[in-house]
C-alpha cells in the first residue's frame, strides 16, 4: 500500500507567511506585527468567504472585490491616500517596503493560516501607493470541479514532454497549473520542482517530493532557476510563466531530455501558442525550435473563464490540442494554420476547439448565446449551430 511522505513543511510555510520575517523577534515585536495585520486580515478573510478572485486597494474607493469577473465595492468607506498606504504596507516586511520604494513595483506572496495564500502586487498610481491582491484559497479543487476535460488526467501520466496551459489574464491558468501538479503529487513517487513568481499555492509532499522556488526570493529569474533545476534530479518541472527566450529555450531542452515540463503562457489558443514560442527566437534558430517543439509537445490546453447564467460563478471553456503525429508534422513544417482543422477532427484523441466548448456550454444552458459568440474564435460557428437549433426548436434564450 502506498504511503504519503511526511517531510516537514514548517520552514516553507514560515517563509511564505510574511516573507523575510527576522528569525528572532521579541514578543513585543511579534504582537506589534500581528496587530498591524488585523485591519487587512478581515478584508482578506471576507474576500475568501465571498469567493472573490482579487482585491483592489485604490485611493477614493472602498476595497474592491472581483467576484465572478465583476468588480464590486466591499465594505467600508472610501479610502484616502494614507489609508491605502497604511493597509498595503501592513502586508509587507520592512525589507519589502524598501524594495518597493526603490523599484516602484513589487510582487510577493502572503500566507495567512486558515485563510489562504495571496499574491500581493504593489504599484504607484498618481504618486499614491495602491495594490492588487490575487486570492489563492488553501485547498485545490479537483479537475472535475474545475471543469477540465478528461484528457487532462491522461496527460499527467506522461513521463516527459511539454504541457502548456494558456489563456488571457484571469482565465484560471495558475489554478489549472497547480491542479495538474497536485494530480502528479498524489499519483507518483517522483520529484517535482517548480519556479513561480510568486508562489501562489503551497503543495504538501504526498507521494512526491515537491520543491517550489520563488523568483526574487529563492532565485533571481526563471531562466537561471531552470538551469539549476536540471541539476537537482527532477522528474517534473513546473514553470509558472514562460516569459522570455531563455526560459522557453531551457524549458524545451528539459522537455526533450526526459523531463515532464508543465508551463503557462499568455496566448489565446493552440495555434497562436505555437507561433508565439517559435517567434520568440531569431530567424536562423526557428527551424531547430520547430523540430524541438514538434518532438516534445504533449498538449496545449487553452482556456477562458465565462460568467454562468444557470447559477453563480464562472465556467471554464477549453481548447485542447494533443501532440499526435499529425500535429507534430504540422508544427515541424510550420503549418500552424492547419492546427485548428486537425483539432476539429481529433476528438478521438481528446482534442477540442474552443468554439465547440463554447457551443456545448451554450446548448447546456450554462452560458448565454451572447457570451458564446463574444468569446468564439469564429463567431459564425456558434451562429450557424444556434440557427440550426432554432429551426429544430431547441434554441436557448
Amino acid at each position: 500500500m502506498n504511503t504519503e511522505l511526511t517531510i516537514p513543511r514548517d520552514g516553507r510555510m514560515r517563509g511564505l507567511e510574511l516573507q523575510s520575517r527576522p528569525v528572532q523577534q521579541s514578543q513585543e515585536d511579534q504582537q506589534s506585527q500581528t496587530a498591524q495585520h488585523v485591519p487587512m486580515a478581515s478584508v482578506l478573510r471576507r474576500a475568501v468567504e465571498r469567493h472573490a478572485s482579487d482585491i483592489h486597494l485604490v485611493v477614493g474607493l472602498p476595497p474592491m472585490l472581483r467576484i465572478d469577473g465583476e468588480l464590486i465595492a466591499g465594505e467600508g468607506t472610501p479610502l484616502g491616500r494614507e489609508d491605502v498606504q497604511t493597509r498595503v504596507y501592513s502586508l509587507l516586511t520592512e525589507g519589502q517596503i524598501e524594495e518597493f520604494e526603490k523599484d516602484w513595483q513589487l510582487c510577493v506572496s502572503l500566507f495567512l493560516p486558515d485563510v489562504g495564500h495571496f499574491r500581493v502586487t504593489v504599484y504607484y498610481h498618481m504618486s499614491s501607493v495602491e495594490a492588487s491582491i490575487r486570492v489563492c484559497p488553501l485547498s485545490l479543487r479537483s479537475p472535475k470541479e474545475l471543469g477540465l476535460p478528461e484528457i487532462v488526467g491522461k496527460l499527467v501520466e506522461r513521463r516527459s514532454g511539454l504541457i502548456l496551459i494558456t489563456g488571457p489574464t484571469g482565465s484560471g491558468k495558475t489554478t489549472t497549473f497547480n491542479c495538474l501538479l497536485d494530480m502528479i503529487n498524489r499519483q507518483r513517487r517522483c520529484k517535482i520542482i517548480t519556479v513561480e513568481d510568486p508562489v501562489e499555492y503551497v503543495h504538501e509532499n504526498r507521494l512526491s517530493l515537491i520543491v517550489q522556488q520563488q523568483v526574487h526570493s529563492d532565485t533571481r529569474s526563471f531562466s537561471q532557476a531552470l538551469v539549476h533545476i536540471l541539476r537537482q534530479d527532477p522528474d517534473v518541472i513546473g514553470v509558472g510563466e514562460m516569459r522570455d527566450l531563455e526560459t522557453i529555450s531551457t524549458a524545451l531542452t528539459a522537455a526533450e531530455t526526459g523531463h515532464l515540463v508543465i508551463a503557462t503562457l499568455h496566448t489565446p489558443d493552440a495555434a497562436q501558442t505555437v507561433d508565439r514560442i517559435v517567434d520568440a527566437f531569431p530567424g536562423d534558430q526557428q527551424p531547430q525550435v520547430l523540430t524541438q517543439l514538434a518532438s516534445c509537445l504533449q498538449a496545449i490546453v487553452a482556456q477562458q473563464l465565462l460568467p454562468r447564467v444557470d447559477c453563480e460563478g464562472r465556467k471554464l471553456a477549453t481548447e485542447v490540442l494533443v501532440g499526435t503525429q499529425a500535429v507534430r508534422n504540422q508544427i515541424r513544417e510550420r503549418k500552424s494554420n492547419l492546427l485548428r482543422s486537425t483539432i476539429q477532427t481529433g476528438r478521438a484523441d481528446g482534442m477540442q476547439i474552443m468554439d465547440k466548448s463554447l457551443l456545448d456550454l451554450y446548448q447546456q444552458g450554462v452560458i448565454t448565446y451572447e457570451t458564446a459568440v463574444a468569446h468564439a474564435h469564429t463567431p459564425e460557428y456558434i451562429k450557424d449551430a444556434a440557427g440550426t437549433d432554432a429551426k429544430r426548436g431547441t434554441a436557448r434564450v
